[in-house]
């Protein structure tokens, strides 16, 4: 808890934000291209870029039991953050059931970069997820089209990142609820590359930088984006709807 003082006079109690780091931290095992990079691995190099921000957090990765994200873990967590790559097949699907019930329930989710193919986000959306990509090592420039949006705040109209791995359309999602970031890569593709939805009661942006072999995540820009969005998410969206059998309210 946060206290916030004029001398000895308390104003307020804050309750910092729960945040999640979740990555299943293999690549940076088995590749040293990314352990020179990600060393303590990108869940913890995420965590320490986050600290500025005041939120209380704890990361999890695949190899714990449950993979880290037991039933305690998550009713601790207003936000999780997600990163997969190569071991997407091997979350326990009532693993992937029990985080999908929380972000229905209110806790928000941000999924990023290869993390679109994560068995997780493809159960919210209900497709493919499927894209185009390409390892480049060129420029790519994010486009803000929603400049009134929370996750936003503190941007101008673009910002730039070089190198990072080229991702392009067609992206197999539905329709984004609301749509953050475009980006234009060198190559003269163009990404819908931060993508918000609505999940019953929970939160969830998709944000698609981060390739491994990069230093995407020591990026401030990165860094100040994936905290105006756990900022936003950590509040449940609306009222829980009720379901099932109702008596009528009129007599």
């Amino acid at each position: 808890m946060i206290r916030v003082k004029i001398g000895d006079k308390i104003l307020a109690e804050i309750n910092p934000i729960k945040v999640t780091i979740w990555n299943e931290y293999v690549d940076e095992k088995e590749n040293p291209e990314v352990s020179g990079i990600y060393p303590q691995g990108i869940h913890n190099a995420l965590a320490k870029g986050l600290e500025p921000y005041g939120f209380h957090i704890q990361t999890a990765t695949l190899e714990q039991p449950e993979h880290g994200l037991t039933e305690k873990v998550l009713k601790q967590t207003d936000v999780l953050i997600w990163w997969g790559h190569v071991a997407h097949e091997k979350v326990k699907d009532e693993i992937v059931e029990r985080v999908y019930n929380r972000v229905l329930q209110g806790m928000g989710l941000i999924v990023l970069h290869s993390g679109h193919y994560s068995k997780l986000f493809k159960r919210l959306m209900g497709t493919t997820c499927n894209l185009k990509w390409r390892e480049s090592s060129e420029k790519q420039r994010f486009w803000v089209v929603s400049p009134s949006h929370p996750i936003t705040q503190g941007l101008g109209e673009y910002f730039e990142l070089e190198p990072e791995e080229t991702y392009g359309e067609y992206f197999d999602i539905p329709a984004p609820d609301e749509l953050v970031f475009v980006s234009w890569f060198e190559g003269g593709e163009v990404f819908r590359s931060g993508c918000v939805f609505y999940r019953s009661l929970g939160k969830i942006f998709y944000f698609q930088p981060g390739h491994e072999t990069y230093p995407t995540y020591y990026n401030k820009d990165i860094l100040h984006v994936i905290a105006n969005a756990v900022k936003w998410a950590a509040s449940p969206h609306g009222t829980a709807p009720t379901f099932g059998h109702f008596k009528a309210l009129e007599p």
